[in-house]
């Protein structure tokens, strides 16, 4: 119960904070002490250390953070993780029933946390209502264990058992260290192997000679499981980050160890050393100990870092022009989901930017035929091909750590704007084919379509400024913005259609080349409706009550429902169509041609 009890007030807390978490580590400077304080914040925010040094390592991969940078919250988050172990002393209260302090006791706090959590979970429905109230039924739990271990491990103490134990410990300094590592390590939690040793302090006489001992072999124990959750799958820095931790609490270690022993055999510790520590005592000397070793070592960070490099060495980098965008998809962060969410969205936002201008390249292509810049399409087409890939897998993957709303649906939104933003690469990829086919048959389009063509990317630049400002900044004024021009595109393109036809009865252009024409504004409309959907997914996204009714939204919107879309539609249906009809009069023209045979103009 005391081990699920942390594991769930913990996972709780690290969830309802996550967003916080992320914006506090990236504040991070090159100063030490800021970083060391930011660590120790972190730690206390989600009740581990090993999350925060784990989370840490993944900003590192990714670039966020650098390995330097990284050291100071190593220290803080050690320092941290020693406040459970303040909050477990509440066991150790001496209060009577008329004392304010008997409501600190575990046997009051425990129930009324427990009946808290229901309440928030039960009967409760506001945002973070169910993160909230799993905290509280997690401190429950955590308590309700801690008060079940104190009253088996009393029956033992009875017998003398416990003393005689912790006693041959005592008298054995590497057992005793190795028993403190050993349970931390299969625990993979300092915290809860000290809350452990408290509960047994309760139970039994465990004098201070043995107890200094088991929490610096903790140390040992806890930074192991660190390091090679660091250690596995990640990039070089981070794998650094898991070697300084345990190069750290070695360092802490041998300076606990070896202060102790001096002060002793001075006769320092002759009253301390055979006295029965409580669980307040161990509490203090577990804090004292992380915070001297922090104040002396903090220091010489930069010497554990010189060491760690030269441990772990550089590996080559990877090939690849994203390569360090797509390492930033790290399942490190899968515990904490607003990081990895960070992630996404920033290469998300790398994708629109590939995409958007591929697509201007290509629309170049037909003025200025470029073999170089036809290549340059194509592997950048590659590369948002390869980022969707990634992408894709990593929201799968990070799927089932998902569980709060909000994520929930940040999770449902970026698995939709992948897909359409691997389309626009798409889209560009055909029109800068369009353009090949044109430069390849001798070719090119009439005057008259490439004037067409520069009012559509006029209309098109708008459209995807629009869009990038909704999903950069998730605006949803600029999205609303975007389901107007879409339609104004339509129109657009239906327009254009009818003078290529124009053209084709006049003879001014080849059948070949209206096929090519066609397929540009094709891919025109396709693009426009893309950007439609990433505006409808921000819309929804700011206004969850929209997420299931999107058609019904959209189709409201193109019956004249909504004044302001309207509005937009006209203003921006003039503007472009009187740049269109300034450009191209051409059905001025219709009256000076004789209208043709229809058997000429099936064959044609």
């Amino acid at each position: 119960m005391f081990l699920y009890g942390m594991r769930l007030m913990g996972d709780s807390l690290k969830e309802g904070s996550s967003g916080t978490l992320k914006v506090v580590i990236e504040k991070v400077t090159n100063n030490p002490i800021k970083a060391f304080l930011l660590g120790l914040l972190v730690t206390v925010i989600i009740q581990s250390s090993t999350a925060t040094i784990v989370i840490t390592s993944g900003l590192v991969a990714a670039g966020i953070l650098s390995l330097h940078q990284s050291l100071g919250i190593i220290l803080g988050a050690n320092l941290g993780t020693t406040i459970t172990g303040q909050i477990i002393r509440l066991m150790g209260l001496n209060a009577d029933s008329a004392s304010f302090l008997r409501i600190f006791q575990p046997s009051t706090l425990a129930p009324v946390a427990l009946i808290i959590g229901i309440i928030l979970i039960m009967f409760f429905k506001f945002r973070n209502s169910h993160t909230i109230g799993n905290i509280a039924i997690g401190f429950g739990i955590l308590f309700s264990g801690l008060l079940n271990m104190s009253a088996s491990v009393t029956v033992l103490s009875e017998s003398g058992l416990i003393d005689h134990l912790f006693s041959t410990l005592g008298d054995n300094v590497w057992l005793a260290y190795l028993v403190g590592a050993g349970v931390a390590f299969m625990l993979q939690s300092s915290s809860a192997t000290v809350g452990i040793l408290q509960t047994f302090a309760l139970a039994g006489t465990i004098p201070f000679k043995t107890v200094y001992v088991i929490i610096v072999g903790i140390y040992l124990g806890d930074c192991l499981t660190t390091g090679i959750v660091c250690w596995i799958g990640a990039q070089t820095d981070a794998k650094r980050v898991g070697i300084v931790n345990i190069i750290y609490n070695l360092a802490k270690t041998i300076l606990v160890i070896l202060v102790v022993t001096l002060i002793h055999q001075f006769g320092g510790l002759a009253t301390l050393w055979n006295t029965p520590m409580t669980p307040g005592t161990i509490a203090n000397a577990n804090s004292i100990f992380n915070l001297a070793c922090a104040l002396l070592l903090l220091p010489f960070v930069s010497l554990f870092e010189k060491l760690t490099i030269k441990l772990v060495k550089d590996k080559p980098k990877p090939v690849g022009k994203y390569s360090d965008k797509l390492s930033e998809l790290n399942p490190v962060f899968f515990a904490t989901p607003a990081l990895a969410f960070r992630s996404c969205y920033d290469i998300l936002l790398t994708m629109l930017d590939i995409a958007t201008s591929n697509i201007y390249k290509a629309l170049d292509l037909f003025s200025n035929f470029n073999r170089k810049q036809m290549e340059e399409i194509e592997k950048e087409e590659d590369s948002i091909d390869e980022m969707t890939d990634s992408v894709c897998n990593y929201l799968m993957q990070l799927s089932p750590h998902v569980k709060e709303d909000l994520h929930i649906s940040i999770l449902d939104q970026y698995n939709k704007i992948v897909t359409q933003f691997e389309r626009l690469g798409d889209h560009a990829m055909n029109i800068a084919e369009a353009a090949e086919s044109l430069h390849d048959s001798k070719s090119s389009f009439t005057e008259d379509a490439m004037a067409e063509l520069s009012v559509v990317r006029s209309l098109l630049d708008e459209l995807l400024q629009y869009t990038r400002q909704a999903f950069e900044k998730r605006d949803a004024v600029a999205a609303r913005h975007i389901e107007p021009l879409e339609d104004v595109m339509d129109d657009m393109v239906n327009k254009l259609h009818d003078n290529h036809l124009i053209r084709l009865r006049l003879g001014l252009c080849s059948t070949q080349n209206g096929i090519l024409f066609l397929d540009v504004l094709s891919n025109l409309e396709r693009i426009s409706d893309t950007c439609s959907n990433v505006g409808i997914s921000v819309v929804a996204r700011v206004n969850p009550d929209l997420a299931s009714l999107a058609h019904n939204y959209v189709t409201s919107l193109h019956q004249g429902s909504d004044e302001q879309f309207n509005k937009d539609y006209q203003e921006a249906h003039n503007k472009y169509f009187s740049l269109l009809e300034e450009t191209i009069p051409l059905d001025k023209k219709l009256d000076e041609i004789k209208e043709p045979d229809f058997n000429e103009l099936t064959e044609s």
